[in-house]
């Protein structure tokens, strides 16, 4: 007859109540799993006896089996037909296995198990009781999940630590069932914190035929690294280390070393026909910890032997960071203020550099000055600065010592419950040494500066509970609106924009630029201002799985100049940013900054996304600059150069559970030029993942620049998986 889980578990916990003492204890469940399945239970002896179907759980263990018999007491399980065993995470499978819940001891005649990645079978099980250690004979250790594995690993015994590692000796690889190499032993996590390599050969026009490899190896739980051997038949050969380590509270270390003696560099200085050098490389070291609560430290370290080593042969690198910096930041926090200590040197002097050696900075954050409804906010900071340019120019360095404090009083109001309003008023001095270098001097000189504004906004909403759209995928609709007024004035200072030496100054930017102290940081370049930006936001929200979604959100924003500069209108350029998302995987971005003097736009970019599966996808972004765009007629008159005309995309689709397809192209509208081409296909091999990328590139004015690789590597360490190369296709190009 069927027994109730539930009597059996009451009776069982009561008994072992009873037996214990009292003692807490795990309890048993001993239930069928099917329509035929009996369950029979002896008190007297503490015997479970299950057929057709059971499954026994003891504490975090789980065994199912056709037909089993528990003795309670001891913890033995004898279990027959599809025996599956888990336990922290391993699983055992035999037909025939007995197993000891209290002790974990287990013995079997053929057994499989696994723990993802790895998947083990042998005969002859037998199992330590004590630490958890299970040995067998004639072992088969595999990384493919199938019935009939692609490649295996022969191993005349087995040792496995349930959770943790197998080893195996004696062993013998296998690919496609044909033997390729001995190990008399081989040891691996089972995790994927596992020792691999990985093999990228290809070819490129300026390498010739190349071969990377790399060596990932695993040291305990915290850290890791790659050893890198490569060769270039043009080029030559090359060797890398990288490292990442956690220290714990000390911090978490990184290092990425390599170094190549290039045979063929290119042209460095097209005038000289100067070329690069054949000692090539880079060391990049970076660190950061917090040791105490509230004390962050940051440093990394930028070392490359000239400034295109990272575009010719670390793309990856060069994408992240075209001008690398070193710096060493030490910064303690407490609630309302924060003092940082930031040493800027310059290891590359083929690289403009601001060194500060050190800059000190104390940092008050917005905070109420006792009762009154007035905030107090400050930045100080005083520094060593430098100014160094690169080789090439025959611009002369210059440095000084500067300190500079600024204050500012804020007056937060709310009226009429709704409209917000602060006005502001601060000011500034900073002090300048004598600057010195090469051909340049600078006398002492002190500047003031004062700065007042105000920023008006409000926040209106609506909801629309009851509305439904299938086509938008909108469930109930809430439109948000909010109009901002920001006026900041700033008279002359006491010293002209341009006369202090200039280290902290403007930069060309294509977006709105911040026109607030402290967020305005161009230091040496603060001049007159009297500007008023009008803001509106508009953003349309629904729920979509259980969360809010933004529908719809357009940010607009125009400043208008009472006293414009020469050169620029009452109303320059009118910045607007709309995001519009009907469905969760239907997306569409317009970026624009419109100028109403020329009627004309200064920059438009527009992006289509749709992902609507893991089957396919597409994307699309058109880009418009507008030519000799300025964005400062005065001080960048040609800041942006010829501008930009261009349309690029990126279509993936997935044939099967085996072959992927991406395309990227990257078209030039100016000169009618396809300026860059990227072909993927991947294929999974069960227990293999593969890739193959071209690319053509196509600047214009010189030699096409074309690759192809081809990468592949173990499911159980995927190097690139199915359609990865968007963000790793230069590591399978080599570079």
């Amino acid at each position: 007859m069927t027994h109730l889980r539930a009597i059996f578990a009451a009776s069982l916990l009561l008994a072992s109540v009873l037996l214990s003492g009292g003692q807490e204890q795990l309890s048993w469940t001993v239930d069928g799993i099917g329509p035929q399945s009996v369950v029979d239970y002896d008190l007297r002896k503490g015997l479970f006896t299950a057929t057709n179907g059971v499954v026994v759980t003891y504490g975090h263990a789980v065994l199912t089996a056709a037909q089993a018999t528990v003795d309670q007491r001891s913890g033995w399980v004898v279990a027959d037909g599809s025996v599956r065993v888990q336990n922290e995470g391993q699983v055992w499978v035999g037909d025939h296995l007995s197993y000891n819940f209290k002790t974990r001891q287990m013995t079997a005649e053929q057994f499989r198990t696994g723990k993802t990645p790895v998947y083990i079978a042998a005969k002859g099980l037998s199992g330590d009781t004590t630490n958890g250690v299970y040995y067998g004979t004639n072992a088969v250790v595999t990384t493919d999940d199938t019935a009939h594995p692609f490649e295996t690993i022969r191993a005349k015994s087995v040792k496995i630590v349930a959770g943790k590692y197998v080893v195996a000796r004696h062993a013998t690889v296998y690919v496609a069932g044909i033997p390729v190499f001995y190990l008399p032993y081989y040891s691996r996590p089972l995790n994927d914190r596992a020792n691999y390599w990985t093999f990228t050969p290809g070819y490129r026009n300026t390498y010739g035929a190349y071969l990377l490899s790399t060596y990932n190896w695993f040291w305990g739980e915290d850290w890791s690294g790659k050893v890198h051997l490569d060769y270039r038949t043009q080029r030559g050969a090359g060797a890398g280390f990288d490292v990442d380590g956690n220290l714990g509270r000390w911090g978490t270390p990184s290092l990425e070393s390599y170094y190549l003696y290039d045979k063929a560099p290119e042209v460095e200085n097209t005038t000289t026909g100067q070329l690069y050098p054949h000692n090539r490389g880079i060391a990049w070291l970076s660190y950061q910890s917090e040791p105490y609560t509230n004390l962050f430290i940051k440093s990394q370290v930028r070392y490359q032997s000239d400034s295109d080593v990272t575009q010719e042969f670390f793309q990856n690198l060069y994408q992240r960071n075209p001008q690398p910096s070193t710096y060493f930041d030490f910064e303690k926090l407490w609630p309302n203020f924060s003092l940082d200590t930031y040493v800027q040197p310059r290891i590359n002097n083929f690289l403009n550099t601001v060194q500060r050696l050190p800059e000190v900075r104390l940092t008050a954050y917005p905070q109420q000055i006792g009762k009154l409804p007035v905030y107090y906010q400050s930045e100080s900071s005083l520094g060593y600065l430098e100014r160094l340019f690169m080789q090439s120019l025959t611009k002369p360095g210059f440095a000084a010592t500067r300190a500079d404090t600024w204050h500012q009083l804020t007056l937060p109001q709310t009226v009429l419950g709704w409209l917000n309003f602060e006005p502001r008023a601060g000011g500034r001095y900073t002090y300048y040494t004598d600057a010195s270098g090469r051909s340049y001097t600078n006398t002492a000189q002190s500047r003031w500066v004062f700065n007042t504004g105000m920023e008006v906004n409000f926040k209106a909403s609506r909801t629309w509970p009851g509305l439904r759209s299938g086509l938008l995928d909108v469930d109930g609709l809430r439109h948000i609106i909010q109009p901002s007024v920001n006026y900041a004035y700033v008279p002359n200072p006491s010293v002209p924009a341009n006369s202090p030496p200039q280290f902290d100054h403007l930069m060309p930017n294509l977006y709105p630029l911040l026109f607030e102290f402290p967020a305005y940081n161009a230091i040496d370049q603060i001049g007159a201002q009297n500007v008023v930006r009008l803001g509106l936001n508009n953003k349309f929200q629904t729920r979509r799985d259980g969360s809010v979604a933004n529908l719809f959100n357009w940010s607009l924003y125009a400043d208008c100049l009472p006293n414009p500069p020469p050169g620029q209108s009452t109303f320059p350029d009118v910045f607007s940013e709309v995001v519009f998302q009907p469905r969760s995987w239907l997306s569409v971005e317009a970026l624009s900054r419109y100028n109403p003097a020329l009627s004309t736009f200064d920059l438009a970019s527009q992006t289509l996304t749709v992902t609507p599966n893991s089957t396919w996808s597409f994307g699309a972004t058109y880009y418009y600059l507008r030519p000799n765009f300025n964005y400062d007629p005065v001080t960048e008159p040609t800041a942006w150069g010829q501008g930009g005309n261009i349309v690029s995309g990126t279509i993936y689709y997935r044939f099967n559970q085996n072959w992927g397809f991406r395309v990227q192209e990257y078209y030039d509208i100016n000169t009618a030029r396809l300026a860059n081409q990227a072909y993927s296909v991947y294929r999974d091999f069960r227990s293999w993942t593969g890739a193959f990328i071209t690319t053509i590139q196509n600047n214009g004015g010189g030699d096409v620049d074309w690759s192809l690789g081809f990468t592949f590597s173990l499911k159980a360490h995927p190097q690139y998986p199915l359609g990865s190369d968007v963000v790793g296709k230069y590591g399978i190009l080599g570079y």
